[in-house]
Parts: C-alpha cells; sequence; structure tokens
C-alpha cells in the first residue's frame, strides 16, 4: 500500500503517523510519483477552503482508494464543523463512510468515491 500525506504540520499526532506507516509497512509520501491507495489529508478550519483541498488530495487516488480525512477534534484550535466537513466532502463528489477518535487532538473520517448507481 502507498499512502500520501498532505496538509503536514507542526501539530499533526505523530503517534497516528506511525501507526499508519505501520499498517501500510513503509513511510507516508509528499509527492506521489504513481498513484496512492489513501490520502492522510491534516486539515484544519484555517486551511482553506475544504472542498478544494479534498479536490486537492484526488488526482493522485486510485480509483479504489481512500482519504482519511484528519481534523481536529471539538473544543481544538483548527476544529471543522461536523455540517461544514459534511457539505464540503459531498460537493467534492465524495461520500462519508465512517469516523473514529484517533488521538487525544484529531478525529479522523473515511471519504471514499460513491459507487455508481444501481440499476
Amino acid at each position: 500500500m502507498v499512502a500520501q500525506e498532505l496538509g503536514w504540520d507542526s501539530d499533526v499526532d505523530d503517534d497516528v503517523r506511525v501507526l499508519v506507516e505501520d499498517a501500510i509497512d513503509g513511510e507516508l509520501i509528499e509527492e506521489a510519483v504513481e498513484a496512492v491507495d489513501v490520502v492522510l489529508l491534516w486539515w484544519r478550519d484555517s486551511d482553506g477552503d475544504l472542498v478544494d483541498g479534498l479536490v486537492d488530495a484526488l488526482p493522485d487516488l486510485t480509483d479504489s482508494g481512500f482519504i482519511w480525512l484528519m481534523t481536529p477534534k471539538v473544543g481544538r484550535d483548527g476544529y471543522v464543523d461536523a455540517t461544514d466537513l459534511a457539505e464540503a466532502v459531498v460537493t467534492a463528489g465524495l461520500a462519508l463512510t465512517n469516523s473514529a477518535s484517533v488521538s487525544s487532538d484529531w478525529a479522523a473520517t473515511k471519504l471514499v468515491r460513491p459507487k455508481g448507481s444501481r440499476r
């Protein structure tokens, strides 16, 4: 598995990064030279337009790949309102699958490309 990390800054949780690297048995990459299976996207409210951030994360992602959107938890600096997050995900053409608390400061939301409509 190849995982790309976007939005890294000094406030990210290094323990989470290490867990991801252990899970993929490799290092997180910043610049993709081939399609990636996972994008680990750290996002704070002050980072700008979340839709743009999500769309920017898609080009290097395989068709079956997914994004783990990492956002600060409620009450933490940079918290992203759940309504804003949900709207941005839909606008970017993605779907929410599940969320998890991954550290004391960060929550993770798994985003995928929606499956095609069934006939």
